[in-house]
This record gives structure tokens, C-alpha cells and sequence, in this order.
């Protein structure tokens, strides 16, 4: 069985930072690519940054140069350093990671989600 455990949430004012963490544990074998999903009220979930095994990134044009994804693979952890934050950022965020059971076998797992909001 295997967990992901988002913490990092909270409210904040425009302006301000927040970092978010995701941590992963039980039959890990390996780890893929690691991401943020965000979903705001009545949207679609968007994928908001991910990081491959490798430590290659990409973001979701509205947070490039505001956010920043980093991973700890020591300790299975996938990090969303969130900075200068806009009313528009307020949503629940949810992290995903590709978990192999085995060298070929890899399953998409999601966290339980952290709400994010931004308001003065």
C-alpha cells in the first residue's frame, strides 16, 4: 500500500509564500515523475508543476517565475515552494506521483489534497 501526505496549506495574503510538501511511503520500489495538480471551485484540476526522476521541470505558464518544484528522493518527498501568491492561486492542491512496484510497473497515486488561499 502506498500513501502520499500533502501539508504545507494555509491562508495567506496576496504577496505572500507558502511550501508545500508531499511525502510518499509504504511498497515503494522506485519513484517517477512527481507533480502539483490544483483544483479551484467550479474549474477543471490543472497540472500546475511537475519534476521527473531526473530533476526536470515544467510549469503552468500563470506560476512561472513565482513557483518552484524541487524533490528530496532520499526521502521520497516532492516539495512546491510557492512564492509572490495571487487571489487566483486560492485552490485545493493535490500531488501525484508515478510509484513503482517493480522495475516496469508503475501506478499514478494522488495525496488526500491541501486547500491554498490567498485573500487580504
Amino acid at each position: 500500500q502506498v500513501q502520499l501526505v500533502e501539508s504545507g496549506g494555509g491562508l495567506v495574503q496576496p504577496g505572500g509564500s507558502l511550501r508545500l510538501s508531499c511525502a510518499a511511503s509504504g511498497s515503494i520500489f522506485s519513484i517517477g515523475a512527481m507533480g502539483w495538480y490544483r483544483q479551484a471551485p467550479g474549474k477543471q484540476r490543472e497540472l500546475v508543476a511537475a519534476i521527473t526522476s531526473g530533476g526536470s521541470t515544467n510549469y503552468v505558464d500563470s506560476v512561472k517565475g513565482r513557483f518552484t518544484i524541487s524533490r528530496d528522493n532520499a526521502k521520497n518527498t516532492v516539495y512546491l515552494q510557492m512564492n509572490n501568491l495571487r487571489p487566483e492561486d486560492t485552490a485545493l492542491y493535490y500531488c501525484n506521483a508515478e510509484i513503482y512496484s517493480d522495475r516496469h510497473v508503475y501506478f499514478a497515486y494522488w495525496g488526500q489534497g491541501t486547500q491554498v488561499t490567498v485573500s487580504s
